[in-house]
Parts: C-alpha cells; sequence; structure tokens
C-alpha cells in the first residue's frame, strides 16, 4: 500500500534527470521531505535549490520515463495516532497489513526533533525484560538506549519476543527492518497467542519491500511511542531490528545519489542519522520511552561503522553469544554494560541486588580463568574446580537467554548457587546480606 493521492493536485509531467534513487524536476510551492507520487511510486524530496526538486524514489527508478505523472501529496510523511494503533501490524508508511481497517486518528508528521531537555527527566525507574542476563547483571532503566549487538545467525528476534511479552511496559511498539516473512509470522503468531496484542504495536518492512522503505520504520515507530507517551502517559519500550539493515538502506540512498562514502561505505552523516532515532528515548515526568535496538554484527567485527557509531550514542550495549559448554546462547556478562543500572539496582529492586551482581560476575570471571588453565594443562585448585561448576550452572540458570524469571528468583538463585558451590567468605559480600540471603541447600555445599 502506498500513500494516497489527494484531490484536485497539480500534475508535473516533465522530469529533467533521472539516477538511480533520484527523479529532479522543476515545480513550484514544494516543502523540504514533502511525499510525492512518481509515476504511482512512493518517493520523498531530499533537496531542493530554487525550483529545482530533488525526489528520492523508495523502490528505485528503474522503468521511470522522463514524461511521467508527479504528483506532489501536499505533506511528509505522517502517521495517524490514536487508540486505533493497539494491536495492529502496519507498514512503513503506517498502512495495514494485517487485513484490518484503515487507522483513524490524528495526523502527526514523523522524524520530528528529540524532546526539549527541559521536559526531560532524571532516569529513576526500572524497566524488566524477563531475561536474566539482563536484568541481574545489565538492569535496564525507563528513558534508556540501548543495543543488542549479535552475530546474523543468532536468535535475536526471539529475545526481542520475548522481551515484548514479559516487559514491565504499558506499550511495546516492534520495528521491523529487512525481516524475513518467517520472523514476520513468528512475531505475528506468537504475539496472537500470548493474548498480548492489545498493547503491541508493530511496524514491518519484510525482505520483499523495497529496501529503502526501511528508513521510515524507525521514526514511524517513534511516533505512535510519543503518543503514547506524552498524551496517553505509558511507560513504552521500543523494540527495532534490525539496525544494521536500515544503516545498509542508508548506505544504498547514499550511493546510488554519488555521495563520497565513509568508513565501511557508510554515509557521512550515518553518526547524525541514528542519533535522531536512539536521541528519542526519554523519561518525562509522566511516561518513558526506552529504546532497545538489535544491531547485527558482519563476522563479529564491532569496529564497524555501525556498531562503533551506535556505541557513542547509547548509553551501554547487550552482547548475545552462543556458549558452546552448555549450548545455549547467552547475554555476556563481560562484553555487556548498561550505564544507568546504579539508578535503580538496590533501590527498585532487592537491596542485595548490587553485591550479588558484582559477585556472580566475578566468580563467572573466576570460572573462565580456570577453564583456560584447565585447557593449558595446568593443574587445578579445589577453588578452581568449584568455579568450573558454578559457571556451567550460572550460565544455564542465570545468563541463557531462555531464562524467564522475575529479578527477585534471580536473586534467589544466584544465592543456591553461592551456596552449593563456595564458603561464605569467599563472596566478598557483606556479612549482614550474608546472615539474610545464605541459603544451605546445596547437595555441594561446602562448609
Amino acid at each position: 500500500m502506498t500513500p494516497q493521492t489527494p484531490a484536485f493536485t497539480t500534475v508535473y509531467t516533465k522530469i529533467e534527470q533521472i539516477t538511480k534513487a533520484t527523479c529532479s524536476l522543476r515545480a513550484q510551492g514544494i516543502s523540504n521531505e514533502e511525499m510525492a507520487l512518481i509515476d504511482g511510486r512512493p518517493a520523498q524530496v531530499v533537496k531542493m535549490q530554487g525550483d529545482l526538486v530533488t525526489l528520492q524514489v523508495f523502490s528505485g527508478t528503474q522503468g521511470i520515463g522522463t514524461d511521467v505523472d508527479v504528483v506532489f501529496l501536499g505533506e511528509p510523511p505522517m502517521l495517524k495516532v490514536g487508540p486505533d494503533l493497539s494491536g495492529r501490524f502496519l507498514n512503513a508508511y503506517g498502512r495495514p497489513i494485517d487485513g484490518g481497517p484503515e487507522l483513524e486518528g490524528k495526523k502527526v508528521e514523523i522524524g520530528g526533533p528529540s524532546v526539549n531537555p527541559v521536559r526531560r527527566q532524571q532516569p529513576s525507574e526500572l524497566i524488566s525484560t524477563g531475561i536474566a542476563g539482563i536484568d541481574l547483571n545489565n538492569t535496564l532503566v525507563t528513558g534508556q538506549k540501548i543495543p543488542f549487538f549479535a552475530d546474523p545467525d543468532q536468535p535475536f528476534n526471539q529475545v526481542m519476543a520475548n522481551v515484548a511479552l514479559r516487559a514491565g511496559a504499558d506499550r511495546i511498539i516492534l520495528g521491523g527492518m529487512g525481516l524475513s516473512n518467517d520472523d514476520y509470522l513468528y512475531y505475528r503468531r506468537i504475539f496472537e497467542d500470548a493474548g498480548v496484542l492489545e498493547k503491541i504495536t508493530c511496524f514491518i518492512n519484510t525482505n520483499d519491500d523495497p529496501p529503502v522503505e526501511r528508513l521510515l520504520v524507525p521514526d514511524m515507530s517513534l511516533a505512535a511511542a510519543e503518543y503514547f507517551a506524552c498524551e496517553k502517559k505509558e511507560k513504552v519500550l521500543v523494540l527495532l531490528t534490525d539496525m544494521t539493515l536500515f544503516c545498509d538502506a542508508l548506505s544504498i540512498v547514499s550511493n546510488r545519489m554519488d555521495q563520497i562514502p565513509s568508513k565501511d561505505s557508510m554515509p557521512g552523516a550515518l553518526y547524525s542519522d541514528l542519533a535522531k532515532i536512539y536521541e528519542k528515548a526519554v523519561q518525562f515526568k509522566e511516561g518513558s520511552i526506552t529504546i532497545i535496538a538489535v544491531t547485527t554484527l558482519s563476522g563479529g567485527d564491532i569496529t564497524h561503522a555501525i556498531p562503533d557509531n551506535t556505541g557513542y550514542i547509547t548509553e551501554g550495549q547487550l552482547f548475545l553469544r552462543r556458549n558452546t559448554d552448555i549450548a545455549k546462547v547467552i547475554v555476556d556478562p563481560f562484553r555487556s554494560l548498561s550505564r544507568l543500572k546504579q539508578l535503580v539496582i538496590g533501590k527498585r529492586t532487592r537491596e542485595d541486588h548490587p553485591q550479588v551482581m558484582n559477585a556472580g560476575v566475578r566468580l563467572y570471571a573466576d570460572a573462565a580463568y580456570a577453564k583456560t588453565k584447565q585447557e593449558n594443562g595446568f593443574d587445578l585448585s579445589d577453588y578452581d574446580e568449584r568455579t568450573l561448576r558454578f559457571g556451567l550452572e550460572y550460565g544455564r540458570e542465570l545468563l541463557a537467554i531462555d531464562v524467564n524469571v522475575d529479578i527477585e528468583a534471580m536473586l534467589d538463585t544466584a544465592w543456591k548457587l553461592f551456596s552449593k558451590h563456595f564458603k561464605k567468605e569467599e563472596l566478598g559480600i557483606k556479612e549482614e546480606l550474608i546472615k539474610k540471603y545464605w541459603q544451605e541447600n546445596g547437595t555441594d555445599s561446602v562448609q
């Protein structure tokens, strides 16, 4: 579905220049970023020099002649916001793809500026995901922006679906870019089967759709998020997947417009293009927008321009890694970091959370060191043996992405593992917390 043509509009029929991605013509009374239809294909104004207007054609210019009809729609990309957004699957233009009726509501422009700093509040509310590897070690805060770094073959869509189902949020907005049809249908099925459609809105671009249309998806998603956060005072979680495919679409447009590429063939404005999206994350006095975005890595290369620029903008990162020892994908505690977690752990969570988190990661690091000694043929101490056993159980019960429990259960599980494999004095946890939470229930408990 494409944008609708308004009645009584001027039709232009003389295109002066055509490139792989753009068409240029003379026109009057046109505004920047205005939408248009060129021979029925959606396009957008990207450059104006006097009355010479250049439009980016989303599906490409192949087959377009110089005498085709060009109709300007009189407005930039818009989204109709209102109660009708609940439970809907929409395309990159905000039009239904779920067989439901057209949206009704107030039209709002997408892609506007980020929130005035005067309206921003200090992030202070916990937003749980239900995934132990995040909530225990890398707790998220409302108004935070954070990426998931993952290899393309890792089950990041499964993780995002689980977050959508279990997150402590009033509203979930999913922006899918370049999804396979299988992944799109997976999201639809899992949301419908779980009976949570009423709190979810999805904007979907599949790999059958023109890649350049992906550029609209984050702005559509965030326009919907701003409606629910600002007008409905809701705690909104925006899930974007995959930002690497979004950046690839930016690169396609940049290259077709013969712009000089920057690092890794990305456009020179990549940082600004990403910051414009991520800076929409905000905590209001009432309501908030939190952003979790998947960024897939090419060959695990964290120095690529996309993750490199993302890391400068966001407040930490979450790494997915396949742990061959337990045959599961885990949230890597060594490479993951939530820079805002100190604002909520031990304040919005149980008092022992900070020390349990630190002790668990330290002991898991000791297990990794013991494994290195073992692989290199060194003798292992009794402590090394215990840390190895702890590392396997810690990964299986608290780091694996399929562990979905509340934070108190995560903390209780950690205490159970501590008492099973270590002495109290080996934990480095305050004595008053040990007296309160220590569990003498492990079969291998060390006295």
